[in-house]
């Protein structure tokens, strides 16, 4: 793999983190710091590894790529593989997160999905933009009638509704939107994935840390054997799903 000479001829003294500010509980902005469970992962590493590093708070999410295209942001947590993306990144080969595609219903109005034939004659809604991969972009685009909108909060309103008759999206997105939102009684992931899909760890190409990747890569192999990022999203879930906790009083 031919690195650009200016990162592999520069020295990589802080390791600067950062990801997308609305993607619970993968990672999001709190009003304060990054959080979530990818920033928490490469933490992990990081402190393994023994190299100091900055979690920053870079703004929206192009914006971020855009740092990283240019060198500003050494790593991006976590997200997929894309041709677009190896332009100016370079991704770890062992996976950061599962992130399967799942289809979320109303609890009382659940159906059998085994297959994705069986969403054929339903109406259906998903994010404006959303890719999914493995084929289902082709089979949603030629078989499916949905309902595209741009939030979360949008879709399971239709869906409370009965505008649609399931929302397509990340498990743990949805799971996340529903934690947060305080809506697990009322709707649910079907036990069967659209996709298994997962994200990675992102170096960018013109950072000088991009000589961390082996080690990183390394380290990460071995916390995904002792099932660390799972536990962590499940960790974060449970973050969102506690009940507020009330200001202190003197």
């Amino acid at each position: 793999m031919a690195w650009p000479l200016a990162a592999a001829g520069a020295e990589c003294k802080r390791v600067v983190v950062s990801a997308d500010p609305n993607y619970k509980p993968f990672h999001w902005y709190n009003g304060q710091a990054l959080t979530g469970a990818s920033v928490e992962l490469v933490k992990r590493v990081l402190d393994d590894l023994h190299r100091p590093y900055e979690i920053r708070y870079a703004g929206a999410w192009p914006r971020v790529l855009k740092q990283a295209e240019t060198g500003e942001i050494d790593i991006v947590t976590s997200l997929k593989d894309t041709p677009e993306r190896r332009e100016y990144l370079v991704f770890t080969s062992e996976p950061a997160f599962p992130n399967p595609m799942a289809v979320f219903v109303r609890r009382d109005r659940a159906f059998a999905f085994n297959r994705w034939d069986d969403l054929i004659g339903k109406r259906g809604g998903v994010n404006s933009g959303n890719r999914y991969g493995e084929g289902f972009d082709e089979f949603l685009r030629d078989k499916l009638t949905v309902e595209p909108v741009t939030e979360p909060a949008q879709n399971f309103k239709k869906l409370g509704a009965g505008y649609i008759d399931y929302y397509v999206v990340g498990l743990y997105s949805g799971r996340a939107y529903l934690a947060d939102n305080k809506l697990d009684d009322q709707f649910m992931a079907l036990p069967k994935p659209v996709n298994n899909g997962v994200t990675y760890v992102g170096f960018a190409k013109k950072s000088p840390c991009l000589s961390l990747l082996p080690k990183f890569n390394q380290r990460l192999g071995e916390l995904n054997k002792q099932g660390v990022p799972t536990k962590l999203l499940e960790q974060y879930l449970g973050e969102l799903r506690a009940p507020a906790k009330e200001p202190a009083t003197h």
